[in-house]
């Protein structure tokens, strides 16, 4: 079957094996974030409406579930804000009837949790992924260019007024531009809120790929993690593709350094390395062949076991 309105699965590191479930067409947004990788918004309402067909959305799961494939969620996503679609609650009705047995996921851009029917039908699902990029009036309208009957203090509201009667999983995502949303004053007061809205996990984003806008810039890692501190006792994680990396290859260097310096204090075997760097051995001794090529170090059997030292 060629399906419309179901994409992948894909595997994503916050949610695994996961469905998407498109219930709008192609950039029918409330918002028109200047980093959207989906691109500008095409269709900017805030009205709610069967933007697509119950039946159709349906027909589409049942061909695809019908076989039990094995995923970790049904994911409402897509290049468009599921909430729009006046069905939502109905489809997730639906499948916690027909297919309790999966875990439903809700990537929303916040907005319309100012709605109380909204907030009720949702309530069934087990993890809800909202975003709130800003606190103040400016640059909320800066950074999510919102249709204009749509007031940053009514969202906030919203996802106060949700957390006050939803018992899943809330994982809030902050897409962070420099100079924008960044700043002393912007974070404090988005702190503020964070506490009313109590989210389970605060979920800090920046520019991976090109977004709508030319200017939106990436924020350094760095920054990224100052902000993860300040946000404390908050639990706040970093999950920017480009910013994993940057830390693959920090904590890389750190161990190179620290095996280094070890062995420039006594010979050690590749065991004790790892528990000086608190590494898995096998990873260690990725490292320890790296630098043994590079003739930074040696290894020598001595009395049936490998010991490194430095040359």
């Amino acid at each position: 079957m060629n399906y419309k309105h179901l994409f992948g699965p894909v595997f994503s590191r916050r949610l695994g094996l996961s469905l998407g479930i498109d219930l709008t067409p192609y950039k029918v947004c409330n918002l028109n974030c200047v980093y959207c990788e989906s691109g500008k918004t095409t269709t900017h309402i805030s009205e709610r409406k069967e933007y697509i067909p119950f039946d159709e959305i349906i027909s589409e799961l049942d061909e695809y579930l019908s076989s039990s494939p094995a995923l970790n969620y049904l994911t409402f996503s897509g290049a468009g804000e599921p909430t729009l679609n006046s069905r939502l609650g109905d489809i997730i009705d639906y499948l916690k009837t027909k297919y309790s047995h999966y875990k439903i996921a809700l990537i929303t851009n916040s907005v319309l949790f100012q709605n109380p029917l909204v907030r009720l039908e949702v309530l069934k699902v087990d993890l809800v992924l909202p975003s709130l990029d800003s606190v103040t009036e400016d640059v909320f309208k800066k950074i999510n260019r919102p249709c204009k009957d749509i007031k940053i203090e009514q969202v906030i509201e919203g996802l106060i007024e949700f957390r006050k009667i939803y018992k899943g999983q809330i994982w809030l995502e902050i897409f962070l531009i420099p100079g924008i949303n960044d700043t002393d004053n912007e974070l404090k007061r988005m702190k503020e809120k964070l506490f009313l809205i109590n989210p389970d996990i605060i979920q800090l984003n920046t520019l991976d790929r090109p977004g709508t806008e030319k200017w939106v810039e990436q924020t350094d890692p760095l920054k990224l993690e100052k902000i993860k501190d300040y946000f404390q006792p908050l639990k706040t994680e970093i999950i920017s593709s480009n910013y994993r990396q940057y830390n693959i290859t920090r904590i890389k260097t750190e161990n190179r350094f620290s095996i280094i310096s070890t062995l420039k204090r006594r010979p050690c075997t590749a065991d004790e390395l790892s528990a000086i760097i608190k590494s898995d051995t096998k990873e260690t001794i990725v490292l320890l062949d790296e630098l043994i090529k590079e003739r930074k170090i040696i290894c020598s059997n001595q009395n049936n076991r490998i010991y490194y030292t430095v040359l």
